[in-house]
């Protein structure tokens, strides 16, 4: 939900400012001295596993561990999820084992009980809490570092973004290889219209192939796909992979299988 913070300088983009998104998770555990360690390593684990999983790059992340003396006073423990930013290392996600506390000030401010009876163990406690903690604007700009990539391609230099697939605001292009041929045209709009009821995909005849297949890796698209007189014979498209360039030859089943797999998988 919406965040707001008296911040005297904001700077860095969308990274520090006054308002922005957040998102947070309670998770609920057993008490004792133990219990909560094992649960606060595993959304630690989670938590970078799934930074991963929407693209951030690996060698971009870290972890920082709060001294015991720069804890909150009710905390147990706290680490940070940094992220290497291009204007340094920086916190991208907090994940703190808070013990107690919220819910007994809960119970103390509401007067309403804040216990929970445990069938498995057949106790009654008030819970303790792992509470994640994202800002999404810096999640956001994390993405947007990751995916920015300025590689070679024959020669020359390419600027791209290397979305993930599911992140990716366009998913693929479709390309008739020329537009002054009407059955070509009338293909690769069936294509597109096939592709449009499920993702969203863009319909490009503007200029020669090589050029609209560098503006959709500009922008992040992480396929093209190209209907040309091969396609009026066989019934097949090229596929072309943005981060690769590779190229491959599909039905348009396949062509619907594979982009199920790759976007929604």
């Amino acid at each position: 939900g919406k965040a707001f913070r008296n911040e005297i300088t904001p700077r860095n983009f969308i990274f520090r400012s006054r308002e922005f998104e957040q998102m947070e998770i309670e998770f609920f555990i057993p008490p004792g001295d133990e219990a909560w360690k094992e649960f606060h390593e595993q959304w630690i684990a989670t938590s970078r596993s799934w930074l991963e999983s929407i693209g951030l790059r690996p060698e971009l992340l870290s972890t920082d561990v709060h001294p015991s003396n720069k804890l909150a006073h009710y905390a147990r423990a706290c680490t940070d999820v940094m992220f290497t930013f291009p204007f340094g290392t920086q916190e991208l996600q907090g994940c703190a084992a808070r013990g107690n506390y919220d819910l007994t000030q809960h119970a103390e401010a509401s007067g309403k009980s804040m216990e929970y009876y445990d069938e498995a163990s057949k106790q009654r406690y008030v819970p303790h809490v792992i509470e994640p903690s994202f800002g999404v604007d810096r999640l956001m700009l994390a993405v947007l570092t990751s995916a920015y990539t300025v590689d070679e391609v024959g020669g020359e230099e390419r600027t791209l973004l290397k979305f993930h697939p599911r992140l990716a605001p366009v998913k693929a292009a479709v390309l008739p290889l020329v537009k002054n041929k009407p059955e070509l045209l009338a293909k690769a709009r069936h294509i597109h219209e096939r592709l449009q009821r499920r993702y969203y995909v863009e319909f490009d005849t503007a200029g020669a192939i090589g050029r609209r297949y560098r503006r959709n890796d500009e922008v992040g698209t992480p396929f093209c796909i190209t209907v040309d007189f091969q396609t009026l014979e066989d019934d097949t498209v090229t596929l072309r992979d943005r981060d690769s360039t590779e190229q491959r030859r599909l039905t348009l089943p396949e062509l619907l299988e594979f982009m199920e797999e790759a976007i929604d998988a």
